[in-house]
């Protein structure tokens, strides 16, 4: 070793738990780096549907995505805009 000191300077701040929290409710800039990848489709689906289905169209369902090339999401959200299309107003 040459025995020279070398410095990278401070560690970034984490951000808060508050601001973490902020982060989903539309606050810009809050978000840690690493999560700032996810935020593109974050922004655009914000709300989060739960149905129960048999284990039997669960398996259904992810079989057709596969062959669709498409993830279940995305498959299950084209369905639904299919069915219930924007009418020129915003929900």
């Amino acid at each position: 070793m040459s025995g020279k000191r070398v410095s990278f300077g401070a560690k970034p701040a984490a951000p808060t738990v508050d601001a973490w929290v902020q982060q989903g409710n539309g606050a810009e800039g809050l978000a840690h780096p690493s999560v700032q990848a996810a935020a593109p489709k974050a922004d655009i689906y914000t709300a989060r549907l739960t149905i129960d289905v048999t284990p039997e169209l669960r398996g259904r369902i992810k079989v057709a995505a596969f062959r669709q090339g498409v993830t279940v999401a995305e498959m299950i959200r084209d369905l639904l805009e299919a069915r219930f299309p924007d009418e020129g107003g915003n929900a």
